[in-house]
């Protein structure tokens, strides 16, 4: 295994090393991983401080993917408390209505989802891509089976204790769900960071686009310069790596209770 992991590696490791080097170097054969003379300043100055505002891009995409996830977590929280915790006529009913959703995919909603957007008047903005993936019908289901593995009698002790449902969905299944919350907190900045369909589609102006969009910008004025593009890549990912580090003690736990409870 970690000999296969160090294969899938070596790709990120060249893009590191090759961040570090002069252009002349990036290409020379055999790879030197470890760069003799060091560039990573000017190319660190040329992708943040150059004449593609990347800085800009870096603001709104953290902007548009930890809005976004903040307001997914909550919403797929409530509705799959409210699809394992509530009992209402014709709740199971709801719930293969939204798995049926699943099928459809993204792109056969384009169309309508230009339309509404357009008819309220949000296109060119990012109110619009966080309007249109603050739900997840994934996230939802996903939630909804791991609450469904939490004990009812948890949710009649409060009752007892005369907490309706907003303190007992804030105070006591959100804490029971926090290994689960953190793996949809992931998976969902990460979705949104590297979304590059829906900002194509319904961002025009520039100054809006998010890094994917900028990175096609990088490519066209930087289509020789390896060095400059593989920065500017290396940059892009950080945001992902330091979420993903931060929140995986909560994933481990996630997965190890799965197990157990399996």
């Amino acid at each position: 295994m970690a000999g296969i992991s160090i294969v899938f590696l070596i790709p990120l490791i060249w893009m590191v090393s090759a961040a570090f080097k002069f252009e002349k170097d990036v290409m020379r054969f055999p790879i030197q991983w470890i760069p003799e003379k060091i560039n990573v300043l000017y190319n660190f100055k040329t992708v943040w401080m150059g004449k593609v505002p990347f800085y800009h891009f870096y603001a709104n995409s953290l902007f548009v993917a930890v809005i976004t996830t903040c307001i997914a977590l909550v919403i797929s929280a409530m509705s799959a408390y409210a699809l394992t915790k509530l009992r209402f006529r014709g709740r199971n009913l709801v719930f293969l209505a939204l798995i049926s959703f699943m099928i459809i995919p993204d792109q056969a909603t384009l169309i309508p989802r230009f339309l509404l957007i357009r008819w309220f008047g949000l296109y060119d903005t990012h109110a619009a891509l966080i309007l249109m993936s603050m739900f997840s019908i994934y996230f939802t289901f996903l939630l909804r089976q791991f609450m469904a593995g939490v004990s009812d009698e948890f949710i009649e002790a409060a009752k007892i204790d005369g907490a309706g449902h907003i303190r007992t969905f804030v105070s006591i299944m959100l804490p029971l769900c926090k290994p689960v919350l953190a793996t949809v907190a992931i998976i969902k900045f990460i979705w949104t960071w590297n979304d590059y369909q829906n900002p194509l589609i319904f961002l025009l102006s520039k100054e809006l686009y998010t890094i994917p969009l900028g990175m096609t910008l990088f490519r066209d004025d930087y289509t020789n310069n390896y060095a400059i593009m593989m920065m500017a890549a290396l940059s892009a990912i950080v945001p992902l790596v330091i979420v993903f580090i931060t929140m995986q003690r909560q994933v481990i736990n996630g997965i190890s209770l799965g197990g157990v409870k399996g």
